[in-house]
């Protein structure tokens, strides 16, 4: 046999006698933190059963949320007592008397403010669309875009056909024209900058009664701009077993939290028993 044959012999030998190379380590897929959106209601405020259901409302809209993958929904009863609850919020959700009295008027003002400053998206239902004193009322122009109070803003239990009149909107995105019975706040103070979304009819004009809103004068696309939006409706706990309605409302919060709402809308499925309330207490010696 030649040298260079026997040479070729030992390397083969040596080759097949080898330990296997270790495989790669799997490099581990970074991972996308969950969107916090904190949701707060509030105690019974004396409407009638079946209205102003603050905090039901509120985990009805967190089961809602569930559905779009990445979002951690949390719901609480008036501001977070524990300060690491809301820390890190991407939205906050109000569904209370006077909004703009339970985000500025106790101890937990600077961490809301600083939330706000980071972006989070702002989102007001119904009576949270209202500033109490004259103090919070330009603060919450500059916040949410509008300013609802009985001193300017007449409201009437009515049925109308909301229109969408932003349909190229995301919040609007699987929301078509719809009607509903509730209460609606009308003639609002709105900032410059806030643009109608869904408006129905009072008094022979279209009215404002949804809207969107950018703060800091950036452009709703700067990823670091704080989105807002408001809907005055939300009176009647049977309204949000409407889909549209529902909808709406879901589009909204994810909007303002930087979440792109699908075409078709965002999910927002529920069930009977999810509208279902506990029975009314009884006053003491009824």
């Amino acid at each position: 046999m030649s040298i260079d044959c026997r040479l070729l012999v030992a390397l083969f030998l040596l080759l097949i006698a080898a330990p296997p190379a270790l495989a790669a380590e799997p490099v581990a897929a970074a991972t996308t933190p969950p969107k916090k959106i904190l949701l707060i209601g509030a105690e019974k405020d004396g409407h009638p059963y079946r209205t102003h259901e603050y905090v039901p409302v509120c985990e009805l809209l967190a089961k809602c949320l569930k559905q779009t993958p990445g979002i951690e929904p949390v719901v609480s009863q008036g501001w977070p007592k524990d300060a690491a609850t809301a820390a890190g919020a991407k939205a906050i959700v109000l569904y209370v008397p006077w909004g703009a009295n339970v985000l500025f008027d106790g101890p937990h003002r600077q961490q809301a403010q600083q939330l706000l400053d980071d972006g989070a998206g702002l989102v007001a239902l119904h009576w949270a669309t209202g500033a109490e004193k004259d103090e919070y009322g330009q603060l919450w122009l500059d916040q949410l875009g509008a300013w609802f109070h009985t001193d300017f803003s007449p409201l009437a239990h009515l049925e109308r056909r909301l229109h969408i009149a932003d349909p190229d909107h995301p919040v609007a995105r699987g929301v078509s024209d719809f009607t509903l019975f509730d209460e609606f706040y009308f003639k609002l103070r709105f900032a410059e900058q806030a643009r109608p979304l869904g408006t129905v009819e009072f008094e022979g004009s279209q009215q404002t009664i949804a809207w969107t809103y950018t703060r800091g004068g950036k452009s709703a696309d700067d990823a670091k701009a704080g989105r807002s939006f408001g809907f005055d409706a939300g009176h009647y706990h049977k309204n949000f077993g409407n889909d549209l309605f529902r909808r709406l409302v879901i589009n909204g919060i994810l909007w303002t939290a930087h979440v792109d709402v699908p075409a078709g809308g965002a999910a927002a499925e529920i069930t009977p028993a999810d509208l279902e309330l506990p029975a009314p207490a009884v006053p003491a010696g009824k």
